[in-house]
């Protein structure tokens, strides 16, 4: 075997392991963007490994292959190299951090336009099916398709890497270093022919070709390690979220026994201030105890609203679950809370959203605690936003306020039951607890992203087939 036969055979054995190697990666359940183009680098590893086999086979078997047999298989080859290098483009579009309409117009226009510049190469030296033909194509292929997807998908993995490096450091260094290689590979795969020579260089192209390949396996291979990271850290997060729910279901039944205890003798209390502010109601004398008795009659209802929250937080009655929209709900719990919102400037986007089944009174109770917190949280005459739209096959309901926000140690405590950033006096630190367990309850998820002094939104995720 030459040489050359042997970088070839390396060449398309390392395409070939990049296509398994991505295809057979355990993916599922994952929330990374780059989950859903991977399938496009996969085939073009394998469209391009068995391209660069089949160039070898042909060379190989030369002397025993009639004219057509050579021409019918370069046909082949210049067909899956056209097929590779589109997939290629298409796995750097998918990547690409832009609004979807912009990605799809892109992934239609831009190979319409590369074939408009190939099929012009072509027609200037006449259709004739022959082996000067087929040169003429796979040089017009590497020209058009070979170098712009090289280059898309160089660019792409290179600002993924830059943007979405929350999960690991390390794995978007691989990507970053990935799209880098891309680069090199563009230039020698899309520019340059096979066979040539580089000047002051006298080794085939194919070298420079199969290094940027081996670089780009081996980078795009460990990246893929981020899959790995991202389970083990829902793992955490789904061990954390038991721990949870064991915390309220104990804390639960606690809470249950302490409001019933509590709320009987509150009652008696305050039927018994409401006589006494009767029976000194009329002596002017008693104007001061009048004030007195308010004073304990506030105080009585405010320890009754505790014991009220605590009720709810308890109570596990099944949902009745009628088919419903989110939007409506938003709007009734808007209603409720109009009284309070008078001061603030709300802001509504509201998206069209199908129907889901559910239970709207304690969905209402959701939006109506997480717009309570984010009332009390912002000073008035601030900004409120409350948006809805549908992303991933999930309706999201975001609410955003403009006031003080969360520090960073707060936040992993706001769902423990409780707990509370408010004055003391002013809540008992329920409300996000009883709305977790409501969105619990409806298969869905609760995510607070918030800055000191920049405000928080508060983000409900629920699933459109919903309880």
């Amino acid at each position: 075997m030459t040489p050359i036969y042997f970088l070839y055979l390396l060449y398309g054995a390392v395409f070939l392991f990049l296509g398994v190697t991505v295809a057979t990666k355990d993916m599922q359940g994952s929330k990374l963007k780059i989950t859903e183009g991977l399938w496009l680098l996969a085939t073009f590893g394998i469209l391009h490994g068995m391209r660069e086999w089949l160039e070898l086979g042909t060379w190989i078997e030369g002397p025993h292959l009639t004219l057509q047999h050579i021409i019918v298989a370069r046909t082949v080859a210049s067909a899956l190299l056209i097929a590779s290098f589109t997939f290629l483009l298409q796995f750097g579009l998918s990547l690409l951090l832009v609004p979807e309409s912009v990605r799809k117009y892109f992934s239609r226009a831009l190979p319409a336009f590369l074939f408009i510049l190939w099929f012009f190469y072509l027609t200037r030296h006449g259709w004739l099916i022959e082996m000067e033909f087929l040169h003429r194509a796979d040089r017009a292929t590497r020209y058009t398709f070979g170098l712009a997807s090289g280059l898309v998908s160089s660019y792409a993995l290179i600002v993924y890497a830059r943007k979405e490096g929350s999960l690991s450091r390390l794995m978007a260094q691989r990507l970053y270093y990935a799209g880098i290689a891309f680069i090199f590979y563009a230039l020698f795969a899309g520019i340059f022919s096979s066979g040539f020579r580089m000047p002051h260089f006298p080794v085939p192209v194919e070298l420079f070709r199969i290094m940027a390949a081996v670089a780009i396996t081996f980078l795009i291979s460990q990246a893929l390690n981020i899959f790995d990271i991202e389970t083990r850290s829902k793992t955490v997060e789904q061990a954390n979220l038991l721990v949870q729910a064991e915390k309220l279901s104990s804390l639960g039944q606690l809470a249950a026994g302490i409001a019933h205890e509590i709320n009987n003798p509150l009652t008696n209390a305050s039927l018994g201030i409401q006589t006494l502010k009767l029976k000194v109601k009329n002596d002017l004398s008693g104007h001061n105890i009048v004030k007195k008795l308010s004073a304990i009659e506030r105080n009585i209802d405010r320890a009754s609203l505790i014991a009220k929250e605590l009720l709810q937080f308890s109570c596990q009655r099944e949902g009745k679950c009628v088919p419903l929209n989110i939007n409506e709900v938003i709007r009734s719990s808007l209603t409720l809370l109009r009284y309070k919102l008078h001061d603030f400037q709300l802001t509504e986007d509201l998206s069209p959203l199908p129907d889901i089944m559910g239970d709207p009174v304690k969905l209402e109770q959701v939006f109506v605690n997480i717009l309570s917190n984010s009332i009390s949280a912002t000073p008035k005459g601030g900004k409120l936003g409350i948006a809805s739209q549908l992303k991933d096959g999930l309706i999201e309901v975001s609410i955003a306020d403009r006031g003080k926000g969360i520090s960073a140690a707060h936040q992993a405590r706001v769902l423990e039951p409780f707990f509370t950033t408010q004055d003391v006096g002013s809540g008992a630190g329920l409300g996000l607890s009883v709305s977790y367990g409501i969105i619990q309850q409806h298969h869905g998820q609760i995510e607070i992203a918030s800055s000191p002094g920049k405000g928080t939104t508060v983000t409900v995720k629920l699933p459109t087939e919903a309880i």
